[in-house]
């Protein structure tokens, strides 16, 4: 999907505050309410826009423990890769799970309530898999950034 202006207004609008009512974001981008619900569904159906959620303080809900980690698996092919994202997409302690290239297979973020409980993770997910060789953990001491919007605007000339 080509994205024209008012699309990407939209869209940053959107990962600004995914709460703006539709006349309040149809103000900002100076478009009708009508267009810009339109113009929404336009994103949605293309899987521009994949969905719209509420960012919560990990710190405030008793989950400060955030760790990357590094997983190498045993055997590599389409159907064991597959079965492994399968699994972490399933698990609710993984915020993200991409696969890489180098040393590892995968990169894990992972956020848990204490150390007990990501020790209990890696029981879990790790250790009674046996397709995983390795794991490396790696514990995030402080967070100074964090962002989810993706940046739209064309770069200046």
């Amino acid at each position: 999907m080509n994205l024209d202006r008012l699309d990407t207004q939209i869209l940053d609008a959107l990962q600004q505050d995914a709460s703006l009512r539709l006349r309040a974001l149809a103000d900002k981008v100076n478009a009708s309410p009508a267009t810009c619900q339109r113009r929404i569904a336009q994103l949605k159906a293309s899987g521009v826009l994949l969905k719209q959620v509420a960012i919560v303080d990990r710190l405030k809900v008793g989950r400060p423990l955030t760790v990357f980690v590094s997983v190498e698996l045993d055997k590599q092919n389409d159907a064991l890769l597959r079965n492994f994202e399968k699994r972490m997409s399933a698990e609710p302690d993984v915020m993200a799970c991409y696969e890489v290239s180098g040393e590892f297979d995968f990169l894990l973020v992972v956020n848990a309530a204490s150390m007990e409980r990501y020790h209990a993770f890696t029981r879990e997910v790790f250790s009674s898999n046996n397709n995983v060789r390795n794991f490396k953990s790696t514990f995030a001491m402080n967070c100074s950034k964090f962002e989810t919007r993706i940046p739209l605007a064309e770069p200046p000339a």
